[in-house]
């Protein structure tokens, strides 16, 4: 049996205990409020994040570092972005020696477009890193429906044992070497579900949102490539499956957001409305400044920007993006 620390009590994280366990093994799921740990316990029902799904009575909750990680063999950090410089700073020492730590953080810092697995062999360099991503909804992987991601790794042997200890009849690993294609998925196609969630904010249909995604996935791409990844990472699971997914499901935060700002909510009041964190607000912000840096044309990326961040009026935004200067697809 291996023992897995889940760092990170939010909705994702909680998921990721079920099927840890679902797979056999000893879990803990590590949190950092004191509050909603109590009630987690208490109640096993993740109530702000995962609502409705009670988990396994033997995945110890806790939210003291110490506890969950003493004895891990295996480290899951989900953890959101703008959290886990922090975090990884306070709990890396607190890793056993060489065990290895999968990112499923599905975004980038901001400030140093660092990817998570960078920022966590920043802290952690002598542990082995890999990423997790793919279509995975929590409220669906929690609840054992059949779920399929990949795991991406320098080292193919890594990304092997991650898939071997994590694949279960409802939920399936793929091994992949690109880890720069896989984070950079996780978090690109947030910004494009954004601008999905806009599209179904301002009532349009299907025609306009097939649209957004095909044109969408063509400036993650050329986004991903500039910066080392492989194209070929972006029609898998961790690029167009996730993309898909995340543009269209109810639970997808992104979406979500997007939709009632197509609504002619404010930003500000969408994001103190709700404890759960979209990803793609802070990730548009610093996909903008780097492809304005690189040099890559990404209107769709840049309209999102300025709606969010400028005050454009999403449907200007669209006009904008419907009277750009014909070309050759």
């Amino acid at each position: 049996m291996t023992r897995f620390a889940v760092i990170g009590a939010g909705g994702w994280g909680t998921a990721m205990a079920v099927i840890a366990h679902e797979a056999g093994h000893e879990v803990t799921l590590l949190g950092r409020d004191p509050d909603h740990i109590r009630s987690f316990r208490k109640t096993r029902i993740n109530r702000p994040f995962l609502p409705g799904c009670k988990i396994p009575a033997e995945i110890l909750v806790t939210c003291d570092a110490a506890e969950a990680l003493a004895d891990a063999d295996q480290v899951l950090s989900v953890i959101p972005s703008s959290y886990l410089r922090k975090t990884w700073k306070q709990l890396a020492p607190l890793v056993p020696a060489g065990v290895p730590i999968c990112s499923l953080t599905k975004g980038i810092e901001n400030k140093t477009f660092m990817r998570p697995t960078e920022i966590i062999s920043e802290y952690a360099p002598g542990h082995p890193v890999s990423a997790l991503s793919g279509p995975s909804h929590a409220e669906e992987v929690a609840r054992l429906m059949p779920t399929t991601v990949t795991v991406a790794a320098k080292s193919p042997a890594l990304a092997r044992k991650l898939q071997d200890l994590l694949s279960t009849e409802s939920f399936r690993v793929y091994t992949n070497r690109d880890l720069v294609g896989v984070e950079l998925g996780g978090a690109i196609k947030n910004v494009i579900a954004l601008a999905a969630g806009i599209v179904d904010g301002l009532g349009f249909g299907d025609n306009t949102k097939s649209a957004l995604l095909t044109r969408g996935l063509h400036e993650i791409i050329a986004f991903g490539k500039a910066l080392g990844a492989r194209p070929k990472t972006f029609y898998g699971l961790a690029g167009i499956g996730d993309l898909i997914t995340t543009a269209f499901s109810p639970h997808g935060r992104n979406r979500a957001v997007g939709e009632r700002i197509g609504r002619g909510e404010k930003l500000k009041d969408i994001l103190a409305s709700t404890p759960k964190v979209a990803e793609g607000v802070p990730t548009t912000r610093s996909v903008h400044a780097q492809s304005i840096k690189l040099g890559i044309e990404m209107p769709i990326a840049t309209e999102v920007y300025r709606v969010l961040f400028r005050n454009k009026d999403p449907r200007r935004a669209v006009t904008a993006l419907m009277t750009r200067r014909g070309r050759t697809e």
